[in-house]
């Protein structure tokens, strides 16, 4: 982490384990807190304990510190606790159940775990922590070790230093620790095995977050579902073969172990007996902190199998809302079927869009020609006595568009299609070239129309001539052809 200003600010804003330090409630939530779950490894607590347990510290503080110093009821707090904005608690349902839980946050921990190194220790061991980094060097060095020799002169020279120890021994020559070492070495243990509670708290809330993160992915997509199935599987394979993971499942499966649990409680009963470690009155918990361990773990554990059953649920329910929705479109194809199997479509086809590109070169389009502004006079206008025949303004022509489509309706009731040129032959236009360009405008429901390109009709009309004449005028067009809708 980058120790700059405005990353420090920013976690001093969001941070839960910074606020909870800066808060004025700070001793109350951190006695309280380290108290209830820390202090007995406690993961998960109701409701109702959690309130009697917070109801009679309020009253002991209350008491201590003069009424009214913690005036609002314990379920007030444990709410704003474990609030959005605070974050030092978790609260949730276990399946099944309606009544409210409430777990340790790892910031919480971390907080308390804080306050916890401010106190003043008896002495500050050293020894055993550089013995302790040697020994992890020395495993280091020998496991990345990929030469074979020199992994075996590494074996034979540890056996020859066994071999003149035991030596030694037999003859009464060996040292002992003295009453300091023991007691750094077991300060030493103390702590990485609370460290060790710790670190339950921070793997299973990784899966939680996992487990939201595909719950929100599931909800949002969009896509095919083998490609969801590949992500949310590789995201479990992700945190599961991260260093995290690979490192929880080795402990788990070293602690698991029969003679490993059974060695862990002899060395802890022979070492809390030894008298340079009694005096210092350790924690009586040491004693079973493997079992608290276990606990821990198997709390873990079953955190995620829930949290696989759960998710296994939900894409049980997104599978049977697309089966649902195959089954309505299958159910749709049969029913068609079973419309059109009395009476089958005599054709079938289908349009297909153009499928060339317009192209339209720059040089192509027409330079920008201004708008003529019109200029008006300022002469005055003056009433006309013109001689104008005023019968065109009465002659004009008009196309009835419903009749035309009528007579294709009519025409398409014996047959399928029909040609533009054989509806002329059968209704003659009586518009000439307008009517011929209305039929091009016609739109319905129950007929639609295509052009052949490649075949040209010759379509004939009579138009009004000069004294009463009609004169034949001729047209080549594509082919037009009228088709009904099945």
């Amino acid at each position: 982490m980058n120790f700059d200003y405005i990353t420090l600010d920013r976690l001093r804003q969001s941070h839960p384990a910074w606020q909870l330090l800066c808060s004025p409630h700070a001793p109350l939530a951190a006695s309280f807190l380290h108290r209830v779950f820390l202090a007995r490894n406690v993961r998960a607590i109701s409701q109702a304990d959690l309130k009697e347990a917070l109801d009679d510290e309020l009253f002991s503080l209350n008491q201590q510190r003069g009424e009214g110093s913690f005036p609002r009821p314990a379920l007030h707090y444990l709410n704003d606790w474990a609030s959005a904005e605070k974050g030092w608690l978790r609260k949730f349902y276990r399946q099944g159940e309606d009544e409210p839980y409430f777990d340790l946050t790892p910031a919480t921990e971390k907080a308390l775990g804080w306050l916890a190194s401010l106190g003043e220790r008896s002495f500050v061991g050293t020894e055993s922590r550089l013995l302790t980094v040697f020994e992890l060097l020395r495993q280091i060095k020998e496991g990345a070790e990929t030469n074979p020799q020199k992994r075996l002169a590494e074996l034979q020279r540890r056996r020859d230093e066994i071999t003149a120890e035991m030596a030694r021994v037999a003859s009464g020559d060996f040292p002992i620790l003295d009453d300091t070492a023991l007691r750094d070495r077991f300060q030493q243990f103390v702590q990485v095995a609370r460290e060790l509670l710790s670190d339950f708290r921070e793997v299973e809330q990784n899966f939680r977050g996992l487990d939201r993160r595909v719950r929100e992915r599931i909800a949002l997509w969009d896509g095919g579902k083998g490609a969801l199935l590949e992500e949310i599987i590789g995201q479990r394979d992700a945190i599961a073969g991260s260093d995290q993971g690979r490192s929880f499942r080795a402990f788990w499966d070293f602690l698991m172990s029969d003679e490993r649990q059974q060695e862990l409680t002899e060395l802890l009963d022979r070492v809390l007996r030894l008298p340079a470690v009694a005096v210092s009155m350790p924690d009586s918990r040491l004693r079973r902190v493997h079992y608290d361990w276990l606990e821990a773990g198997e709390h873990t554990q079953r955190t995620v199998a829930e949290l696989s059953k759960q998710l296994r649920r939900f894409l049980d329910d997104q599978v049977w809302l697309e089966n649902r929705r195959i089954m309505d479109i299958l159910r749709g194809i049969e029913a068609k079927a079973l419309k059109f199997r009395s009476a089958p479509p005599r054709e079938l086809g289908m349009t297909i869009a153009g499928t060339d590109a317009d192209i339209e070169l720059l040089m192509e389009r027409p330079l920008f020609t201004p708008a003529a502004k019109p200029s008006f006079s300022e002469d005055e206008v003056l009433h006309g006595d013109a001689d104008v025949d005023t019968a065109a303004l009465f002659s004009q022509i008009v196309v009835q568009k419903e009749k035309l489509a009528t007579h294709v309706r009519q025409t398409l009731q014996d047959r399928t299609q029909v040609t533009l040129q054989e509806l002329c032959q059968l209704r003659p236009l009586e518009f000439g070239l307008a009517e011929l360009l209305a039929y091009l405008q016609l739109t319905d429901d129950s007929f639609a129309y295509r052009i052949d390109e490649e075949t040209v009709d010759l379509i004939q009309w009579q138009s009004m001539g000069v004294e009463g004449s009609r004169p034949t005028k001729r047209g080549r067009m594509p082919r037009v052809i009228f088709s009904r809708y099945p």
